[in-house]
């Protein structure tokens, strides 16, 4: 193989990874603003509109202080703001690093996330945690 060869494949492999390593940055500089802007003080972010309207936890509610608390090291306080959206962070870790690998060695992209068993499964549990948070014996759920 010539050098004009391994430069062309060098850069395909460059070009193949950018849409990774794109989200990557804007998940990296999401993560460091909330990080860097206390989302515990008011009048940084918007009132959750699901809480506002109806005064119950969203499944959401809770995740940009627990981003802010994994932020500043402290996964316990993260735990108990949100422990679904911590304890996703692994599964979308693992997702992103398959699809930058499959990238990087020119390989297609997979075009189901997961099974549709497994996603179903996941979306009956983001709807239980959601009722049971607002339950009172699920207290230990609320942000």
């Amino acid at each position: 193989m010539t050098a004009t060869t391994h430069e062309r494949r060098g850069a395909d492999r460059l070009r193949s990874v950018l849409a990774p390593l794109g989200v990557a940055a804007v998940t990296g500089a999401a993560f460091a603003f909330v990080g860097a802007v206390d989302p515990n003080q008011p009048g940084h972010y918007p009132t959750c509109p699901f809480l506002f309207l109806t005064g119950l936890y969203c499944p959401g509610c809770g995740t940009l202080r627990a981003m802010h608390a994994l932020a500043h090291a402290d996964p316990l306080a993260a735990l108990g703001l949100n422990p679904l959206a911590v304890a996703v962070i692994p599964f979308l870790l693992f997702w992103w690093g398959r699809w930058a690998l499959r990238s990087w060695q020119g390989r297609p992209a997979r075009t189901t996330l997961a099974r549709p068993a497994y996603l179903w499964a996941f979306l009956a549990l983001v709807i239980v945690y959601w009722v049971v948070r607002n339950l009172p014996f699920g207290h230990v759920l609320a942000p």
